[in-house]
């Protein structure tokens, strides 16, 4: 299971690596992607992209000082696939939530009124 900074970064990769096969990616690229709360520094970023290559998510072909050459493997692939697809299951449309709403309205309100008629 990967953490959300895994995650993160993960899904940055998959952005610069839209085709199939290898590309070179600049480290400065990927940490400057990231959101401001999650940044690190380059040797924070290696131990995940060794995280994610153990986890067997990423392949890298080479790496310098400077930047990465990697590609996408299919597991990596699914992992993102399966948050997107999670993150759509569980949204509500605004419709959905207003009929809730109205109905829990009009439920309290009918059942304001039988108190009161059976409190007579």
């Amino acid at each position: 299971m990967l953490d959300l900074k895994s995650k993160l970064v993960l899904k940055i990769l998959q952005k610069e690596c839209r085709t199939s096969g290898y590309k070179v990616i600049d480290k400065a690229d990927i940490i400057s992607a990231l959101p401001s709360k999650f940044r690190m520094d380059e040797d924070g970023l290696d131990h995940i992209i060794t995280f994610l290559e153990r986890s067997e998510c990423i392949h890298v072909k080479y790496d310098d000082e400077r930047v990465y050459c990697l590609c996408i493997l299919p597991l990596g692939n699914q992992l993102t696939e399966k948050d997107t697809a999670e993150k759509k299951e569980r949204r509500f449309s605004p419709l959905l939530v207003f009929l809730i709403f109205f109905a829990a309205l009009i439920g309290g309100f009918v059942g304001g009124i039988v108190a009161k008629f059976i409190n007579l």
